[in-house]
Protein backbone atom coordinates (compact mmCIF):
# COMPACT_ATOMS: atom_id res chain seq x y z
CA UNK A 1 0.00 0.00 0.00
CA UNK A 2 1.53 3.51 -1.01
CA UNK A 3 2.01 5.79 1.85
CA UNK A 4 -0.33 8.18 2.27
CA UNK A 5 0.13 11.82 0.87
CA UNK A 6 -2.41 14.69 1.88
CA UNK A 7 -2.72 18.14 1.16
CA UNK A 8 -3.95 21.01 3.20
CA UNK A 9 -4.52 24.42 1.02
CA UNK A 10 -4.85 27.43 2.61
CA UNK A 11 -6.08 30.99 0.88
CA UNK A 12 -3.08 33.75 1.85
CA UNK A 13 -4.66 36.49 3.82
CA UNK A 14 -8.13 35.88 2.12
CA UNK A 15 -10.81 38.19 2.09
CA UNK A 16 -8.34 40.77 2.08
CA UNK A 17 -7.10 39.10 -1.44
CA UNK A 18 -10.72 38.82 -2.56
CA UNK A 19 -11.02 42.65 -2.18
CA UNK A 20 -7.66 43.11 -3.89
CA UNK A 21 -8.57 40.82 -6.80
CA UNK A 22 -11.92 42.49 -6.86
CA UNK A 23 -10.37 45.91 -7.58
CA UNK A 24 -8.14 44.96 -9.74
CA UNK A 25 -4.66 44.86 -7.39
CA UNK A 26 -2.14 42.45 -6.40
CA UNK A 27 -2.58 41.27 -2.74
CA UNK A 28 0.57 40.80 -2.19
CA UNK A 29 1.85 44.09 -3.42
CA UNK A 30 -1.18 46.43 -1.70
CA UNK A 31 -2.14 47.61 1.81
CA UNK A 32 -5.70 46.78 2.42
CA UNK A 33 -7.34 45.13 5.69
CA UNK A 34 -11.00 44.40 6.19
CA UNK A 35 -13.33 46.31 8.73
CA UNK A 36 -16.33 47.50 8.61
CA UNK A 37 -16.14 51.64 9.10
CA UNK A 38 -18.94 51.98 10.54
CA UNK A 39 -18.13 50.16 13.91
CA UNK A 40 -14.76 52.80 14.38
CA UNK A 41 -11.55 52.78 15.53
CA UNK A 42 -11.85 49.56 17.90
CA UNK A 43 -13.48 47.53 14.99
CA UNK A 44 -11.53 44.29 14.56
CA UNK A 45 -9.37 43.86 11.19
CA UNK A 46 -10.81 41.02 9.93
CA UNK A 47 -7.87 40.12 7.56
CA UNK A 48 -5.24 42.26 6.31
CA UNK A 49 -3.17 41.85 2.98
CA UNK A 50 0.20 40.10 3.19
CA UNK A 51 2.14 43.32 2.51
CA UNK A 52 0.41 44.75 5.50
CA UNK A 53 1.79 41.82 7.59
CA UNK A 54 5.19 42.61 6.51
CA UNK A 55 5.11 45.66 7.56
CA UNK A 56 4.11 44.27 11.25
CA UNK A 57 0.68 44.80 11.57
CA UNK A 58 -1.26 41.46 13.15
CA UNK A 59 -4.40 39.94 11.59
CA UNK A 60 -7.49 40.31 13.81
CA UNK A 61 -5.94 43.45 15.34
CA UNK A 62 -7.88 46.33 16.20
CA UNK A 63 -8.32 49.03 13.67
CA UNK A 64 -6.34 51.54 15.53
CA UNK A 65 -3.54 49.63 16.57
CA UNK A 66 -2.35 50.07 13.14
CA UNK A 67 0.38 52.52 12.91
CA UNK A 68 -0.61 55.82 11.35
CA UNK A 69 2.10 56.19 9.15
CA UNK A 70 0.93 53.43 7.02
CA UNK A 71 -1.46 53.80 4.34
CA UNK A 72 -3.73 51.64 3.69
CA UNK A 73 -7.30 50.85 2.08
CA UNK A 74 -10.24 50.09 4.24
CA UNK A 75 -12.44 47.48 2.58
CA UNK A 76 -15.94 46.64 4.61
CA UNK A 77 -16.60 43.16 5.25
CA UNK A 78 -18.01 41.30 2.42
CA UNK A 79 -19.49 37.81 3.29
CA UNK A 80 -20.92 36.68 0.85
CA UNK A 81 -18.61 37.97 -1.93
CA UNK A 82 -16.09 35.79 0.03
CA UNK A 83 -18.46 32.74 0.16
CA UNK A 84 -18.64 32.75 -3.81
CA UNK A 85 -14.51 32.95 -3.99
CA UNK A 86 -14.58 29.71 -1.93
CA UNK A 87 -17.13 27.84 -3.76
CA UNK A 88 -15.21 28.48 -6.70
CA UNK A 89 -12.04 27.30 -5.71
CA UNK A 90 -13.99 24.20 -4.48
CA UNK A 91 -15.09 23.71 -8.00
CA UNK A 92 -11.52 24.06 -9.15
CA UNK A 93 -10.59 20.84 -6.55
CA UNK A 94 -13.87 19.30 -7.92
CA UNK A 95 -11.87 18.68 -11.12
CA UNK A 96 -8.95 16.94 -9.94
CA UNK A 97 -10.81 15.38 -6.83
CA UNK A 98 -14.10 13.69 -5.76
CA UNK A 99 -15.49 15.26 -2.88
CA UNK A 100 -15.26 12.03 -0.45
CA UNK A 101 -11.42 13.33 -0.24
CA UNK A 102 -12.09 16.87 0.22
CA UNK A 103 -12.09 18.12 3.47
CA UNK A 104 -13.38 21.76 3.84
CA UNK A 105 -11.62 23.03 7.19
CA UNK A 106 -12.88 26.40 7.05
CA UNK A 107 -13.89 28.99 4.49
CA UNK A 108 -10.73 29.44 3.59
CA UNK A 109 -8.86 25.98 4.41
CA UNK A 110 -9.25 22.48 2.70
CA UNK A 111 -7.38 19.22 2.70
CA UNK A 112 -6.95 16.83 0.34
CA UNK A 113 -6.49 12.98 0.44
CA UNK A 114 -4.00 13.27 -2.73
CA UNK A 115 -2.84 9.50 -2.76
CA UNK A 116 -4.68 7.86 -5.45
CA UNK A 117 -4.51 10.74 -7.57
CA UNK A 118 -0.50 11.06 -7.99
CA UNK A 119 -0.35 7.88 -10.39
CA UNK A 120 -3.46 9.18 -12.18
CA UNK A 121 -1.86 12.99 -12.80
CA UNK A 122 1.69 11.27 -13.28
CA UNK A 123 3.16 14.06 -10.58
CA UNK A 124 4.76 14.02 -7.07
CA UNK A 125 2.17 15.64 -4.16
CA UNK A 126 4.61 18.82 -4.51
CA UNK A 127 3.78 18.93 -8.09
CA UNK A 128 0.38 18.20 -7.64
CA UNK A 129 0.13 20.96 -5.22
CA UNK A 130 1.97 23.53 -7.15
CA UNK A 131 -0.46 22.52 -10.17
CA UNK A 132 -3.36 23.07 -7.77
CA UNK A 133 -2.16 26.39 -6.44
CA UNK A 134 -1.20 27.80 -10.60
CA UNK A 135 -5.01 26.87 -11.50
CA UNK A 136 -6.34 28.94 -8.46
CA UNK A 137 -4.14 31.83 -8.81
CA UNK A 138 -5.04 31.99 -12.60
CA UNK A 139 -8.96 31.54 -12.49
CA UNK A 140 -9.55 33.53 -9.13
CA UNK A 141 -6.25 36.00 -8.36
CA UNK A 142 -6.32 34.17 -4.75
CA UNK A 143 -2.50 33.03 -4.11
CA UNK A 144 -2.75 30.35 -1.61
CA UNK A 145 -0.30 28.31 0.55
CA UNK A 146 0.27 24.59 0.61
CA UNK A 147 1.59 21.98 3.24
CA UNK A 148 1.78 18.67 2.51
CA UNK A 149 2.19 15.74 4.94
CA UNK A 150 2.08 11.45 4.93
CA UNK A 151 -0.73 12.04 7.88
CA UNK A 152 -3.15 15.01 7.78
CA UNK A 153 -1.19 16.69 11.18
CA UNK A 154 1.92 16.91 9.32
CA UNK A 155 -0.03 18.36 6.48
CA UNK A 156 -1.76 21.17 8.71
CA UNK A 157 2.12 21.74 10.32
CA UNK A 158 3.75 21.96 6.98
CA UNK A 159 1.17 24.42 5.79
CA UNK A 160 0.97 26.59 8.70
CA UNK A 161 5.01 26.67 10.08
CA UNK A 162 6.86 25.84 6.88
CA UNK A 163 4.82 26.53 4.06
CA UNK A 164 4.75 30.53 4.96
CA UNK A 165 8.24 30.78 4.26
CA UNK A 166 8.98 28.91 1.33
CA UNK A 167 9.84 30.51 -2.18
CA UNK A 168 6.60 28.76 -3.63
CA UNK A 169 4.42 28.35 -0.78
CA UNK A 170 4.50 25.15 -0.48
CA UNK A 171 5.97 23.13 2.79
CA UNK A 172 6.16 19.23 3.19
CA UNK A 173 7.16 16.83 6.17
CA UNK A 174 7.09 13.22 6.95
CA UNK A 175 7.44 11.98 10.14
CA UNK A 176 11.60 11.96 10.37
CA UNK A 177 11.74 15.32 8.85
CA UNK A 178 9.33 16.71 11.10
CA UNK A 179 11.24 15.64 14.24
CA UNK A 180 14.78 16.42 12.54
CA UNK A 181 13.87 20.20 12.08
CA UNK A 182 10.98 21.25 14.39
CA UNK A 183 11.08 19.01 17.26
CA UNK A 184 12.86 22.04 18.78
CA UNK A 185 10.85 24.85 17.53
CA UNK A 186 9.45 27.64 19.50
CA UNK A 187 7.17 28.67 20.31
CA UNK A 188 5.09 25.67 21.00
CA UNK A 189 1.63 27.80 20.00
CA UNK A 190 2.73 27.75 16.13
CA UNK A 191 2.00 23.88 16.27
CA UNK A 192 -1.86 22.98 15.93
CA UNK A 193 -4.22 22.46 19.05
CA UNK A 194 -1.64 23.69 21.21
CA UNK A 195 -2.94 27.14 22.85
CA UNK A 196 -1.72 29.40 25.19
CA UNK A 197 -3.23 27.72 28.35
CA UNK A 198 -1.68 24.11 27.37
CA UNK A 199 1.48 25.68 26.45
CA UNK A 200 1.48 27.26 29.89
CA UNK A 201 0.92 24.36 31.84
CA UNK A 202 3.34 22.92 29.67
CA UNK A 203 6.13 25.43 30.35
CA UNK A 204 5.62 25.12 34.33
CA UNK A 205 6.40 21.50 34.15
CA UNK A 206 9.59 22.65 32.04
CA UNK A 207 8.37 21.67 28.97
CA UNK A 208 8.66 24.01 25.88
CA UNK A 209 8.68 21.74 22.86
CA UNK A 210 7.73 18.96 20.51
CA UNK A 211 10.68 17.06 21.63
CA UNK A 212 10.50 17.74 25.70
CA UNK A 213 6.73 16.25 25.55
CA UNK A 214 8.35 13.29 22.89
CA UNK A 215 10.73 12.54 26.20
CA UNK A 216 8.37 13.86 29.12
CA UNK A 217 7.15 11.08 31.47
CA UNK A 218 3.65 9.72 30.13
CA UNK A 219 2.08 9.62 33.42
CA UNK A 220 3.15 13.53 34.18
CA UNK A 221 1.28 14.46 30.85
CA UNK A 222 -2.49 12.09 31.35
CA UNK A 223 -1.92 14.10 34.85
CA UNK A 224 -2.03 17.26 33.68
CA UNK A 225 -4.19 16.59 30.35
CA UNK A 226 -5.92 13.23 30.57
CA UNK A 227 -6.82 11.52 27.91
CA UNK A 228 -6.44 14.54 25.83
CA UNK A 229 -2.52 13.63 26.16
CA UNK A 230 -2.44 10.59 24.18
CA UNK A 231 -3.19 12.72 20.97
CA UNK A 232 -0.27 15.61 22.08
CA UNK A 233 2.10 12.42 22.67
CA UNK A 234 1.47 11.75 19.07
CA UNK A 235 1.82 15.08 17.73
CA UNK A 236 4.93 15.34 19.57
CA UNK A 237 6.28 12.25 17.50
CA UNK A 238 4.37 13.56 14.57
CA UNK A 239 1.76 10.84 14.26
CA UNK A 240 -1.61 10.69 13.61
CA UNK A 241 -3.87 7.86 13.08
CA UNK A 242 -7.13 9.73 11.85
CA UNK A 243 -7.67 9.29 7.98
CA UNK A 244 -10.26 11.04 5.07
CA UNK A 245 -12.45 8.02 5.31
CA UNK A 246 -12.70 8.53 9.61
CA UNK A 247 -13.39 12.54 9.16
CA UNK A 248 -16.21 11.68 6.65
CA UNK A 249 -17.66 8.45 8.35
CA UNK A 250 -17.90 10.95 11.81
CA UNK A 251 -21.02 11.15 13.87
CA UNK A 252 -21.35 13.07 17.04
CA UNK A 253 -23.26 10.80 19.91
CA UNK A 254 -24.71 14.47 21.15
CA UNK A 255 -26.22 17.21 19.26
CA UNK A 256 -26.71 21.02 20.15
CA UNK A 257 -27.99 24.07 18.57
CA UNK A 258 -26.25 26.86 19.68
CA UNK A 259 -26.33 31.34 18.74
CA UNK A 260 -23.93 33.75 19.84
CA UNK A 261 -22.89 37.14 19.62
CA UNK A 262 -20.62 40.10 20.66
CA UNK A 263 -22.70 42.97 21.43
CA UNK A 264 -20.93 46.29 19.65
CA UNK A 265 -21.40 48.22 23.01
CA UNK A 266 -21.80 47.41 26.57
CA UNK A 267 -25.23 46.50 27.66
CA UNK A 268 -27.29 47.16 30.63
CA UNK A 269 -29.20 44.41 32.10
CA UNK A 270 -32.56 45.61 30.79
CA UNK A 271 -31.25 45.48 27.14
CA UNK A 272 -29.75 42.57 27.39
CA UNK A 273 -32.94 40.82 28.06
CA UNK A 274 -34.14 42.06 24.85
CA UNK A 275 -30.93 40.39 23.36
CA UNK A 276 -31.51 37.14 25.40
CA UNK A 277 -34.95 36.84 24.01
CA UNK A 278 -34.42 37.43 20.68
CA UNK A 279 -31.36 34.68 20.17
CA UNK A 280 -34.16 32.57 22.22
CA UNK A 281 -36.56 32.94 19.58
CA UNK A 282 -34.07 32.08 16.57
CA UNK A 283 -32.94 29.38 18.14
CA UNK A 284 -36.96 28.04 18.60
CA UNK A 285 -36.98 28.72 14.72
CA UNK A 286 -33.63 26.64 14.04
CA UNK A 287 -35.39 23.73 15.48
CA UNK A 288 -38.22 24.13 14.44
CA UNK A 289 -36.32 24.16 10.58
CA UNK A 290 -34.01 21.37 11.80
CA UNK A 291 -36.77 18.98 13.60
CA UNK A 292 -35.12 18.98 16.41
CA UNK A 293 -36.46 19.73 20.33
CA UNK A 294 -34.79 19.59 23.41
CA UNK A 295 -35.03 19.19 26.87
CA UNK A 296 -32.56 21.95 28.42
CA UNK A 297 -30.70 25.24 27.34
CA UNK A 298 -27.34 26.54 28.23
CA UNK A 299 -26.91 30.84 28.80
CA UNK A 300 -23.66 32.53 28.94
CA UNK A 301 -23.32 35.99 29.82
CA UNK A 302 -20.06 37.50 29.05
CA UNK A 303 -19.32 40.65 30.89
CA UNK A 304 -17.20 43.94 29.77
CA UNK A 305 -13.70 44.02 30.58
CA UNK A 306 -12.06 44.35 34.03
CA UNK A 307 -15.69 43.01 35.51
CA UNK A 308 -15.41 40.17 38.10
CA UNK A 309 -16.18 37.25 37.89
CA UNK A 310 -15.58 37.84 34.06
CA UNK A 311 -18.52 35.97 33.12
CA UNK A 312 -22.16 33.63 34.18
CA UNK A 313 -23.35 30.76 32.89
CA UNK A 314 -26.28 28.31 33.69
CA UNK A 315 -28.62 25.82 32.51
CA UNK A 316 -32.39 25.30 32.76
CA UNK A 317 -34.15 21.74 32.20
CA UNK A 318 -37.70 22.12 30.56
CA UNK A 319 -40.64 20.39 32.02
CA UNK A 320 -40.10 18.02 28.71
CA UNK A 321 -38.72 17.92 25.29
CA UNK A 322 -39.68 20.89 23.13
CA UNK A 323 -39.17 23.22 20.26
CA UNK A 324 -42.36 25.76 21.05
CA UNK A 325 -40.93 28.81 21.65
CA UNK A 326 -43.89 29.60 24.16
CA UNK A 327 -41.96 27.21 26.64
CA UNK A 328 -38.55 28.32 26.06
CA UNK A 329 -38.20 31.61 25.91
CA UNK A 330 -39.93 31.98 29.53
CA UNK A 331 -37.53 29.63 30.99
CA UNK A 332 -34.73 31.04 29.51
CA UNK A 333 -35.48 34.39 30.41
CA UNK A 334 -36.12 33.46 33.51
CA UNK A 335 -32.34 31.98 33.88
CA UNK A 336 -31.25 34.99 33.05
CA UNK A 337 -32.80 36.96 35.89
CA UNK A 338 -31.44 34.35 38.09
CA UNK A 339 -27.87 34.13 36.39
CA UNK A 340 -26.95 37.55 35.59
CA UNK A 341 -25.53 40.44 37.60
CA UNK A 342 -28.17 43.26 37.27
CA UNK A 343 -25.49 46.03 37.85
CA UNK A 344 -22.50 44.40 35.39
CA UNK A 345 -22.11 45.50 31.89
CA UNK A 346 -22.77 42.70 29.33
CA UNK A 347 -20.62 42.18 26.35
CA UNK A 348 -21.18 38.46 24.88
CA UNK A 349 -24.31 36.50 24.71
CA UNK A 350 -24.52 32.65 24.10
CA UNK A 351 -27.52 30.46 23.95
CA UNK A 352 -27.18 26.91 23.76
CA UNK A 353 -30.03 24.34 22.77
CA UNK A 354 -28.58 20.99 24.65
CA UNK A 355 -28.85 17.68 23.58
CA UNK A 356 -31.01 17.84 20.93
CA UNK A 357 -33.06 15.16 19.51
CA UNK A 358 -35.64 14.76 16.15
CA UNK A 359 -39.10 15.42 16.95
CA UNK A 360 -40.71 11.81 17.07
CA UNK A 361 -38.27 11.49 19.74
CA UNK A 362 -40.40 12.11 22.97
CA UNK A 363 -41.28 10.59 26.09
CA UNK A 364 -44.09 11.88 27.54
CA UNK A 365 -44.60 13.08 30.79
CA UNK A 366 -47.04 13.51 33.19
CA UNK A 367 -45.59 16.81 34.60
CA UNK A 368 -45.80 19.07 31.13
CA UNK A 369 -48.65 20.39 29.45
CA UNK A 370 -47.71 19.63 25.52
CA UNK A 371 -51.32 20.74 24.21
CA UNK A 372 -50.44 23.85 22.34
CA UNK A 373 -47.35 22.61 20.92
CA UNK A 374 -48.82 21.83 17.52
CA UNK A 375 -50.53 24.76 17.16
CA UNK A 376 -47.26 26.34 17.91
CA UNK A 377 -45.06 24.23 15.86
CA UNK A 378 -47.82 25.10 13.11
CA UNK A 379 -47.45 28.84 13.10
CA UNK A 380 -43.99 28.56 13.66
CA UNK A 381 -43.18 26.63 10.83
CA UNK A 382 -45.65 29.66 9.01
CA UNK A 383 -42.72 32.19 10.03
CA UNK A 384 -39.96 30.33 8.09
CA UNK A 385 -41.51 29.79 4.91
CA UNK A 386 -42.19 33.73 4.93
CA UNK A 387 -39.04 34.15 5.93
CA UNK A 388 -37.55 32.15 3.68
CA UNK A 389 -39.83 33.12 0.56
CA UNK A 390 -39.47 36.98 1.15
CA UNK A 391 -36.21 37.30 3.42
CA UNK A 392 -35.47 37.36 7.51
CA UNK A 393 -36.89 40.56 8.42
CA UNK A 394 -40.06 39.88 6.84
CA UNK A 395 -41.85 39.06 9.46
CA UNK A 396 -40.81 40.17 12.95
CA UNK A 397 -41.62 40.38 16.67
CA UNK A 398 -42.67 43.90 18.86
CA UNK A 399 -39.07 42.98 20.77
CA UNK A 400 -37.24 43.40 17.40
CA UNK A 401 -37.91 47.27 17.00
CA UNK A 402 -37.09 47.49 20.68
CA UNK A 403 -33.87 50.39 20.73
CA UNK A 404 -31.59 47.92 22.17
CA UNK A 405 -32.46 45.04 19.65
CA UNK A 406 -30.30 43.69 17.03
CA UNK A 407 -31.77 40.64 15.24
CA UNK A 408 -33.33 43.00 12.62
CA UNK A 409 -29.19 44.29 11.72
CA UNK A 410 -27.82 40.47 12.08
CA UNK A 411 -30.66 39.25 9.64
CA UNK A 412 -29.11 41.57 7.26
CA UNK A 413 -25.35 40.02 7.84
CA UNK A 414 -23.70 36.76 7.66
CA UNK A 415 -21.71 35.36 10.58
CA UNK A 416 -21.87 38.84 12.33
CA UNK A 417 -20.80 40.92 9.58
CA UNK A 418 -22.02 42.55 6.61
CA UNK A 419 -22.89 40.37 3.79
CA UNK A 420 -21.87 42.98 1.12
CA UNK A 421 -25.49 42.33 -0.97
CA UNK A 422 -27.60 44.75 -1.32
CA UNK A 423 -30.18 45.43 1.19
Amino acid sequence: MPQKQYICIDFKSFYASVECVERGLDPLKTNLVVADPERGGGTICLAVSPSMKALGVKNRCRAYEIPPHIPYIKAPPRMQLYIDYAARIYGIYLRYFDKSDIHVYSVDESFIDVTAYLPLYKKSARGLARAILRRVRDETGICATCGIGTNLYLAKIALDILAKHAPDFIGELTEERYRAILWDHRPLTDFWRISNGIAGRLQRNGIGTMRQIAEADEETLYRLFGVDAELLIDHAWGRETATMADIKAYRSKSHSLSRGQVLMRDYTFPECRIIVKEMTDLLCLDLVKKKQITGSVTLYIGYASGSYPPAARGSVSLPYATNSDKAIIPAVERLYLRIADPDAKIRRVTVCCNDTAPEGAVQLSLFGDRSLDGRETALQKAILEIKERYGKNAILKGMNFDPAATTRERNLQIGGHKSGEPQ
